[in-house]
This record gives C-alpha cells, structure tokens and sequence, in this order.
C-alpha cells in the first residue's frame, strides 16, 4: 500500500494553487486504492469514536465524526464529477466496484449500532451542551440522518436496508450509463443539401463540423441539445423533425442492452421499499420530510394551483400556433409535437421578429462570460481572475480564482462550456472543496467549484456564439457556483447549497431574472464583428417576447413534477406498462397530442439518477421563492447593493445553518406567495 500511495496524488498534500485537484497527474488506476484507503481511514475514525470512555458530547462525538472520511471524499468527489463530465469506459466499468462499495461503506456508519447511540446520547442531552444555532443545526441534521437512513431499523430490516441501497445504486448507474450510451450513439447523417432548408448558418456549420470530427460525408445532427435545438426549431423537412424529435423521445425504450424501462420499476419499487421499511407509506413522504413542502399535500397543491392558473393561457397559446400551422398547411393539418418548436417560433417571429439567430451575433461566449461576471462584480464586488497554473480535466477546461471585493481570495471557479462524448447531457454546478472554518486556528478553507454545461461550439469560421436560451443556462449555474463562492459556515456539511432540495434553486433562478433586464445586457451584448452594441429596438423585442408560451412552458414543468410524484406516491410496487402509466400521470397537462412510443421516464435522469426523486416540482417551488425575491431587486434597483448584500448576508453565505424559511423571510421580510410569479408571467395584472 505504502508504494502504491507514493505514486498516487490522492495522498498528498496538492501542491497547487490553493491546493486544488492536480487533474494532470490523476490517472484512472489511482481511485481505486485512494477509495479503499479511505474507506479504511474513516472506519478507524469511527472507531476512535465509539471507543472514546467519555461521556458522549457535541465535542468529542459530533465534530469527529463531521471531520471524518477526508481522503474518501477527497478521491470520490472527482471520481464522481468526472464520471459526469469526462468519464470513459474504463471509469463507467470502475464505477460498477465503486459504487456499490460506497453504498456499503455509508450503510456500515449510518447503521452502526454503537455510533448511533453516541450520537443518540448527544441529540437526547442537547439541552445541556449550550449549543449556539449552527452546531444544533448540526446536531440535528446528523441525527435525522441517521434516523432516516435506517439506524432505528433490527435485525432483519437492517440487513434488507443494505441490500436495497447496494441495488438502488447500480440500478442508477445502469440508467445513466444507458442514457448517455443512446444519446451518443445516435446520428442523423443528411447527404443532401435541400435537407438543410430552414436552418441558420450556425446550425450547419455544427453539423459539418460533427461530420467531419466522425469521418463521414455531409452533416450530422444528434441528440446533444446544441444539435437537436435548432433542427427542431428551424428545420423545414417535416419528417426529419419527425425522425429527429421520436429518436430523442424514445430514448432507452429499445429492444437493445440500452432498455430502461424494467430499470424504472426496479428503481420505483426500491424506493418504495425503502419507504416502508421506514415507516413511510411512500417514498414521497419518507423523502419531503427534508424539504420546504414537507408533504406530498404541499406539492399537489402548488402544482394544481399552476395548472389553474396556467392551462386557460396555455390553451391559447396552443391555438394560436395551430392557427399559423394551419394558414401555411391547410385546414387539416394536425399539429404534432415535432412541429412545436418550428411553428412556435415562425409565431415568433411574426409577433416579435426575434430568433435565436438574430441574437446569437451579439451574445459571443467570451463576452456573455465578461457579462455575467461582471454582474456578480457589480452586484457584490467580487472579481475574477485566469490561473493558467490550475490544472483541468480537459482542454476546454478553466479554472479561475474568485477574490471577494477586499480583495481577499474567496475560491477556485472552474468553467466547461462545450459537449464533448465524456460529458453527460444538460448544464450543472458541482463541487470539488466544500468551505469551512478549522476551529483551532479559525482559518476559513475557501471552495472549488465546477460550472459545467453544453452550449453551442465554436466553428472554424465563428466563434461560440449563444443562443438566448444559453445565456440564461449560464446564468442559472453560475448562481449556484455563487452559492458555494459565498459559503461562510462553520461546518462543511452545512455550507454552499447544502439545503433543502426545494431551496437549493432560489439562487440560481434568480440569476436567471437579469437575462431580460436591459442595463444588464447593455454591460456586454455586443456584436462579435462589428462591436455594435444590441440595439434598444432588438432587446426591446427581447423583454416583449420574454412570456412568450410561458404558459405552455410551465404545464410543460408541470407535467414532469406531476410525473414524479405519480411514481414516488405509489404504495404498491409497479408491475405495469410504463409508458401507459406516464401518459396517465400528467394527461390533464397535455394539449398537444402524444405519441404513444415515446416515454420521458426512461431518460428522465432527475428523478431516476440524479436525486430529483420526489423532487422535480423543487423548480417551480424555487420559481414562486425566486419572483419573489427578485421583485425587491426591481423595487430597489437591480444593481441595488443592500439588496444584493442582504441577500449575500442571508441567503448565499448561510447554507444550511437554519431552516430555509426563516432565511428567506429575513432577507425578504415576508412570507413568499405566488402572486409574484403570476405577475411576471403576465398571467395576472
């Protein structure tokens, strides 16, 4: 062991730049024996735990065991992100002995009977130990842990816990291999020009690129949403949109080794297992009971009252494109769901005469980066510099250094923009450090934090220029990265977005909010040829057109949230026809008509792979909390510096020292209500 540890990064001390993750030197063969190591290491903490004589205290039990497991969570935080981000066959086949290993690593501590009982001893005393918010937070939080991961469980149940956690994390790695495996397989090769009718420059010069990285003639289309996007959007040939829209939408229903449809019932009736045998009727309950909502009541309600709100503009808006579709096709042409995204926006167009491609020019990467940092400058006065010296995992990989508006260092902030085969699908923020604060020395040991996404590449003739859409993506992840940036806590568990599942969007939602306000866009949006500025009629357009289908769009988050909660509900296992089921679950959502191939679960990796089970309606959830907050910024200015402070100060810098209500409301003043959302939507004056 003591020469596989010479070589292997993982057991020393970094010496990099503020002691971040030297990418350059790890190698797949060295996660395995830092894993194990680790493993060991923190069992022998344990130990040091349950055999301390003393009368268990919050000292002598609670801030050990916090500490406990460095060199594990060191290894397998990076062996974790790069599965997602830069994985290959040899991580996916490692991630088969290492998941499992974890599982049973975590099930071993949260139901170690001695452990338990110590922290059981501190959590039935904590009346006596003078403990100020934070640490009862703390208390509380790894208790309730242990509780809600079987440590009350005997005997039989305890042994049926472990199997069932085993089971539940291949099940999931399974789905997400499967899942990226059909999204990466898959491609629409066009020889002929006239197929490209309808597209924009950008769009083409993707495909030919693409071509070009797989060796073959022409243009290829895939999967990727950079990719698929614009040809849904822009492609004249009906049938290609056709051909292109049911090879997404059948994703994992194949008659092939990539089939996710038994993995959804498996996966299902695990939780639902899991539920039971804690006492929960379903998985939902067992799972809101750490959430704002807190029951499955608070979800359909928030959920129905959108629906309400929403399906009469919805069905309008509905109309209105069936109605142009029809003018251009004839009376009986029928409106399917490959034809959404071409006649909504040939509707747009019309009512707006605004597209991505006339916005694209003036929304270049490097300057929609500049843009948004500069955003968090001015709103909180941080800045951001280039390291160079920082190692990445790949090429297209940054990584920056975050000082705060003293000018002291606040974090490292790493930044991969483009799609790339190793890179699962969709946008996300992750953490490579977390932040604390040593209590001995009081040294506050800063973050390193990962904003990762898919956007639109650059070509040989262009640089990456963003749709609208992206440039709201970045902004969304990079309020998460602000998040972590801002953690000032004392504990690591309790830092950066460690809260509740239904909280952890409000900062990055409300990011988003700036994308349509013109003195943020007048910071950066200008040409990439000319350096012209966006022109005051073409932003104009961009806030007319900003509710645009949102009616549409929010039955359409809706219909997933709805989704989710009709399989965590359950309270009997699932035996029956998947897709059958799925159109059930959300049939009041659907306007257009559905295709009865195609299924959303068995990709639906939020909720079957990513954490999101009984959990997806978190983004409208985040949405009310997020209009809210935002409109103080447009009562007070949205640059207003007390505004941002106090968000800083009672939001970003808090985590999860306190219940998520209460911070809101002190920040807020108030009690979040939906009204704000309705407003902003235009769905109530």
């Amino acid at each position: 062991m003591n020469k596989i540890q010479a070589s292997n990064p993982f057991f020393e001390n970094y010496a990099t730049p503020h002691g971040a993750v030297p990418f350059d030197r790890i190698k797949t063969e060295h996660y395995e024996p830092a894993i194990r190591e680790g493993i060991r290491r923190q069992n022998e903490e344990i130990d040091a735990i349950i055999c301390n004589p003393e009368t268990p205290t919050f000292d002598n039990t609670i801030v050990p065991y916090e500490k406990s497991g460095e060199l594990l969570h060191r290894a397998n935080t990076v062996f974790g992100n790069l599965l997602s981000a830069e994985t290959s066959d040899e991580l996916q086949e490692l991630a088969k002995e290492i998941m499992p290993l974890m599982s049973e690593h975590q099930n071993n501590i949260s139901l170690n009977e001695e452990l338990f009982a110590r922290i059981k001893g501190v959590y039935e005393q904590r009346e006596k130990e003078n403990l100020d918010p934070e640490q009862s937070k703390l208390l509380e939080d790894i208790y309730t842990g242990f509780v809600r991961n079987g440590a009350n469980l005997e005997g039989e149940a305890k042994e049926k816990y472990r199997e069932l956690c085993r089971e539940l994390s291949l099940l999931t790695l399974q789905f997400s291999e499967n899942s990226l495996k059909e999204t990466n397989d898959y491609q629409l090769v066009l020889t002929d020009q006239a197929q490209l009718t309808g597209l924009p420059e950008s769009a083409v010069d993707a495909a030919a690129e693409t071509a070009k990285e797989k060796g073959v003639e022409g243009w290829v289309f895939t999967l990727q949403a950079p990719s698929f996007d614009p040809f849904m959007i822009h492609a004249e040939n009906r049938e290609l949109r056709r051909e292109l829209y049911m090879a997404y939408n059948t994703k994992c229903t194949h008659d092939n080794a990539c089939n996710n449809l038994e993995i959804v019932k498996k996966i299902v009736n695990t939780h639902m297992e899991i539920a039971h045998l804690m006492g929960y009727d379903n998985f939902a309950e067992y799972n809101l009971q750490e959430r704002m909502a807190q029951n499955s009541e608070a979800v359909y309600k928030l959920l129905n009252q959108l629906l309400e709100a929403y399906m009469p503009a919805a069905r309008q808006e509905v109309a209105e494109v069936q109605a142009l579709a029809r003018e251009e096709q004839g009376e009986d042409f029928v409106l399917m769901p490959w034809d959404w995204g071409y006649y909504s926006q040939r509707l747009k167009d019309r009512k707006f005469n605004i597209n991505d491609e006339m916005l694209r020019p003036y929304f270049e990467l490097g300057k929609v980066k500049e843009g948004v940092f500069g955003l968090a400058t001015r709103l909180y006065g941080i800045t951001f510099k280039e390291n160079a010296d920082i190692p990445v995992y790949h090429k297209d990989v940054k990584a920056y250094e975050v000082f705060d508006k003293d000018g002291t260092y606040l974090a490292v902030l790493y930044t991969d923009f483009h799609p790339r085969a190793g890179k699962r699908s969709g946008a996300w923020m992750t953490s490579y450090k977390g932040q604390w604060i040593e209590p001995e020395t009081g040294e506050n040991s800063r973050p390193h934090v990962s904003i990762v996404m898919n956007f639109t590449k650059p070509t040989k003739s262009k640089p990456a220029l963003l749709t609208f859409g992206e440039v709201e993506t970045f902004l969304h992840e990079f309020g998460h990265s602000l998040h972590e940036i801002f953690a000032n806590t004392t504990y690591e568990s309790l830092s950066g977005t460690n809260v509740y599942w239904d909280f952890v969007e409000l900062p990055s939602q409300l990011m988003e909010n700036f994308a349509i306000e013109k003195e943020f866009l007048h910071t950066f949006a200008r040409h990439y040829q000319t350096g012209e500025l966006i022109p005051d009629e073409l932003m104009q357009r961009i806030v007319d057109s900003s509710n645009f289908n949102v009616a549409y769009a929010c039955l359409r988050q809706v219909s997933f949230g709805l989704l989710d909660m009709a399989w965590y509900t359950r309270n009997t296992p699932f035996e029956g026809d998947v897709k059958a089921y799925e159109k059930k679950a959300w049939e009041k959502t659907q306007i257009l008509s559905t295709v009865e191939e195609t299924c959303m679960s068995t990709q639906f990796s939020h909720i079957f792979a990513g954490g999101y089970s009984a959990g997806y309606y978190s983004y409208k959830w985040a949405e009310v909390l997020d209009a809210d907050a935002f409109s103080l910024f447009k009562q007070k200015g949205i640059f207003n510096p007390e505004v941002a402070e106090s968000f800083r100060k009672n939001i970003l810098s808090k985590g999860g020292t306190e219940h998520p209500t209460t911070l809101y409301k002190r920040f807020r003043g108030q009690e979040p209500t939906i009204d704000a959302l309705l407003i902003r939507n235009g769905i109530k004056k």
